[in-house]
């Protein structure tokens, strides 16, 4: 017995699968010299792309990095030969952001070692002879301007000056010397520009020792004409920039700012707690509310290592933002969390945002994440994004320090998340829905005809060529009571005698587990613990994602991210594996302590966003076509 609408997956739909948009390998290469850094996008005021981008021909930090830019006129499918803002030749020149104003001019702002400073005092033992040798993140901070849409850059640089704080005081040269970056974007404000700025207390473990944020304010720059007339401010005001949240370390970096529709500014950073941070300014960014550790719309802690996390307001008055999803204490409580929490960076989640009035003015409510980019290699980081809108579609940059890349964004995934926070109300999905039970007016029964499932590998054609990848997933959805929570009770099952095949089952701590076996590959992935309550009816959604071989877990509307049981509540699979296809028969609740009432089995991966919302259309909703 097996129950099928009428359309399946069938063999054009496979094939599609095996091309996956998140992979970051089918983007467009934005050309470098060899290290390629924030690869930074403005739309020109003549229509084209303009990215800047932090190059060089060695490794990040090394001489002869500098700053270039290069145009679009077809979406980042092509670029223009470089234009060097700074010459490879000279000092060090980094990390550079980019204004446009109403005029058209367009400002490009960056690091320059102007003094040729090569060594700065910085910790011991970290730095056995106590220097630091690396010299891109000091010296002055700096402006050009193109006044033809970045083909041009000006001759003159300019200095702008960036008043003293306490963490500069601090450092080994009293201030004197800054140290300090930038990363993000600048943006204007109620008739005022604004650059971000990253203040470094020191040089020594896990590289910068201390940091906070700053914002450097122009009143005259979105209409003055000469350089050497725009006047700049540092805020916030007092001695002290926006830090981690009380009880939380050293570092608060890499600061990025949001304009809400009531002229309030939103800024969230990284940390090295294991939680993004933000805060909110209602005057403009002069004084700022204490910074909090970020968190979903249901009230749960975002877990994020020490990796850019950028929100963007786009077009349309929403939000987007930009993170790695996992951390939490595992990396707060690290002894050696200034190192670790680099890491990890591979996939980079988005979440959406909206709008909402709180007492002391709008805030922004935060949906649950969605995988966006991927690399095969889960080793592989990408970070330092930008997010253009262009024509009605959506654009993400990201660099993986060798390689940056552009990358056009399924509008249909954004809307999702966004969705979630506007529509309370959920509907079925119905797209790729292989078994739906039980039928009208009938009961679940033990045991269908078990469905077969998308392979994730197959041999490619022609022969010989070794394995195709074909980036299939599915997903298993179910409303399940439980009497008892022992582990091992299977929900599903289509395993053979020999174990190939896969089974939902209970597991340890009030958890669910699946376990895929294709005869010589065995995985399995557990969902958070404590999820499952006894007697309680649950709506529970597992997603077998083949594009970046992830397994992730929705209990009740909420995307299992390891809380503080572990580090990631998402879970990678074998590339090896070949499929979770077993015998021929699909045994329902055999031997469980409780019952399956509605079993829906899909042959492709659901999207959280599509998880959430078969559980908010409830148990006895039907799938229908949009």
């Amino acid at each position: 017995m097996r129950f099928l609408l009428g359309w399946t997956l069938g063999a054009t739909i496979l094939a599609a699968q095996s091309a996956d948009w998140r992979n970051i390998r089918t983007g467009q290469v934005i050309p470098d010299e060899g290290y390629a850094d924030q690869p930074y996008v403005v739309k020109t005021a003549d229509g084209a792309w303009l990215c800047v981008i932090t190059t060089g021909p060695g490794a990040e930090g090394q001489t002869g990095q500098h700053v270039v830019t290069r145009r679009s006129t077809d979406q980042g499918k092509t670029w223009s030969e470089p234009v060097d803002v700074e010459p490879s030749i000279g000092p060090e020149a980094s990390y550079a952001v980019l204004l446009k104003v109403p005029n058209g001019r367009i400002y490009v702002f960056y690091n320059h070692n102007t003094d040729n400073i090569r060594q700065v005092i910085a910790d011991k033992p970290w730095y056995p002879d106590g220097f630091c040798r690396r010299v891109d993140s000091l010296g002055h901070f700096v402006f050009k301007y193109s006044d033809d849409h970045g083909r041009t850059w000006s001759a003159g640089r300019y200095g702008i000056p960036m008043r003293v704080f306490e963490i500069d005081r601090r450092n080994p040269y009293g201030g004197k010397l800054k140290f300090f970056w930038n990363v993000g974007r600048a943006f204007s404000h109620a008739g005022a520009g604004y650059v971000p700025l990253h203040k470094v207390g020191g040089f020594g473990e896990g590289f910068f020792t201390s940091n906070e944020g700053v914002l450097l304010r122009s009143d005259n720059i979105l209409t003055e004409r000469d350089p050497e007339k725009i006047r700049w401010e540092t805020l916030p005001e007092g001695d002290i920039g926006i830090r981690a949240p009380a009880g939380g370390g050293p570092i608060a970096g890499e600061h990025s700012f949001s304009v809400l529709s009531d002229g309030s500014l939103f800024c969230v950073f990284r940390t090295i707690d294991g939680y993004p941070a933000y805060t909110y300014s209602r005057d403009g960014g002069r004084t700022w509310d204490p910074s909090q550790y970020m968190r979903f719309d249901d009230g749960r802690l975002m877990k994020h290592p020490r990796a850019a996390n950028f929100a963007w307001r786009c077009e349309n008055g929403k939000f987007l933002y930009w993170f790695h999803n996992h951390g939490g204490r595992f990396i707060r409580e690290h002894p050696r969390r200034r190192t670790i929490a680099y890491e990890e960076r591979n996939p980079v989640w988005l979440l959406g945002g909206v709008e909402a009035d709180s007492p002391r003015g709008k805030v922004i409510r935060w949906s649950q994440p969605e995988i966006v980019l991927y690399d095969d290699d889960p080793i592989q980081r990408m970070s330092y994004p930008d997010l253009i809108e262009d024509g009605g579609k959506y654009f993400l940059t990201e660099t993986q320090k060798e390689i940056a890349r552009v990358h056009e964004i399924d509008a249909a995934l954004l809307e999702g998340l966004w969705r979630q926070l506007e529509n309370p109300d959920g509907r079925v999905a119905a797209a790729g829905l292989l078994v739906d039970l039980p039928g009208p007016r009938r009961s679940m029964p033990a045991s269908v005809e078990a469905p077969q499932l998308p392979l994730f590998a197959r041999r490619a054609r022609p022969p010989g060529h070794g394995a195709e990848d074909l980036r299939s997933g599915f997903s298993i959805d179910l409303w399940a009571a439980l009497r008892d929570l022992s582990s091992g009770q299977a929900m599903i099952d289509n395993r053979t005698r020999d174990g190939k095949g896969l089974v939902l089952r209970t597991a340890a701590g009030g958890a669910v587990e699946i376990v895929m076996n294709d005869g010589q590959t065995e995985n399995r992935w557990a969902s958070d613990p404590g999820v499952l309550t006894p007697g309680k009816l649950h709506h529970i959604t597992v997603t077998v994602d083949g594009g970046p071989k992830i397994i992730s877990v929705v209990i009740d509307g909420k995307l299992c991210d390891g809380g503080d049981a572990r580090q990631f509540g998402w879970g990678r699979f074998s590339p090896n594996l070949r499929s979770a296809n077993g015998g021929p028969a699909l045994r329902i609740g055999e031997g469980l302590s409780g019952e399956i009432r509605r079993l829906r089995i899909y042959g492709r991966a659901l999207r959280t966003s599509e998880a959430i919302a078969n559980f908010r259309a409830g148990m006895f909703a039907t799938a229908t076509r949009p």
